[in-house]
């Protein structure tokens, strides 16, 4: 009887929840839980389990630059500007549930879009989806969806997507074209969708990047109103992390040549 059960579950896709039976079967200890008990352990697996993999499936969605990056490993060393109460304060808060900007600006190196990509991750974690953009290449990939069709199905999908990571903001001319689409991107998420923008250009120069005065207005009214600022300070972090290395390779050799 039992082995027509665990098929049973299996059949009907609840893989965990017949593991949860088999390992109650192996252990002496379940005989000393109530029917209530066991049943609310073997359930709970289930629902864990299928939660696991969800978050495995948003992560992978989400194709995040740095998937491992997490708030919990911040760097808030006072030469960075940052303090992990104020992100901590933030990731926990309902940003995403409330269509808010996260606008991360500071110098080259200086983890912007580690940390965009940390709380991108960490509304993944919550069971919220996440997609990540790097400007700078959008305009290529713009082309591709509109000369294949797939333009109007990938709006729809970035504005069902509950976080935008919007990395490299600023990096290179934004066109015409691309501007426009990107108008329309925002439009779809203003008030409704979270956006994270990462960039070196200071706020008030986004202006003049943007280039047609009335888009400008357009999309700074979008992304603007609701935003929380985080503003990264101190040296590259990229120049620290060569220079770990290459004193890491020095003691190598050292130790080799004596």
């Amino acid at each position: 009887m039992m082995n027509n059960t665990l098929a049973q579950l299996r059949e009907l896709r609840m893989n965990a929840m017949a593991l949860g039976v088999e390992e109650q079967m192996a252990s002496p200890n379940s005989a000393t839980l109530s029917f209530e008990e066991r049943l609310a352990l073997i359930v709970d697996k289930e629902i864990h389990t299928r939660s696991d993999k969800r978050r495995e499936a948003l992560l992978k969605r989400a194709s995040l630059k740095y998937p491992q990056a997490c708030i919990e490993d911040l760097d808030t060393r006072a030469a960075r500007g940052i303090e992990r109460s104020a992100v901590m304060s933030l990731a926990l808060s309902r940003w995403v549930e409330d269509g808010a900007s996260i606008l991360i600006t500071g110098p080259t190196g200086s983890g912007k879009s580690w940390l965009g990509c940390a709380l991108a991750q960490y509304a993944c974690r919550r069971g919220q989806s996440a997609l990540y953009i790097r400007v700078p290449r959008l305009a290529e990939n713009l082309r591709i969806l509109h000369g294949d069709g797939s333009f109007k199905k990938w709006l729809m999908m970035v504005e069902r997507t509950d976080v935008l990571v919007l990395d490299d903001w600023a990096m290179v001319t934004l066109e015409g074209p691309t501007r426009a689409d990107l108008m329309e991107v925002l439009d779809d998420r203003c008030g409704k969708r979270a956006t994270i923008v990462t960039t070196q250009l200071p706020i008030e120069h986004w202006h003049s990047w943007i280039g047609d005065a009335t888009i400008a207005d357009a999309m700074l009214d979008r992304l603007l109103p609701r935003a929380h600022r985080i503003q990264l300070k101190g040296e590259s972090l990229r120049k620290e992390s060569a220079g770990k290395v290459g004193k890491s390779t020095l003691v190598k050799e050292e130790s080799k040549s004596s």
